[in-house]
């Protein structure tokens, strides 16, 4: 039997918010051990000047306890 954990993170990209999801998981595996998925709670877009800036993504990041 397995237990798991769900940790929320926010991650920013000035790419896109594909790549912030990237961003976002590769930074809680390097933090997290079991890293089994990650869902995308929310999106947001900072705009100045009337551009987007920055992509950000609120991650929900489920990983198993040892």
């Amino acid at each position: 039997m397995s237990v798991a954990r769900v940790t929320e993170i926010i991650a920013s990209s000035e790419t896109s918010f594909e790549d912030a999801v990237q961003q976002g998981v590769q930074r809680a595996c390097e933090t997290l051990k079991n890293v089994e998925g990650a869902w995308v709670q929310d999106q947001k877009a900072v705009v100045r000047d009337g551009q987007i800036t920055e992509y950000r993504v609120n991650l929900k990041v489920t990983f198993i306890l040892q």
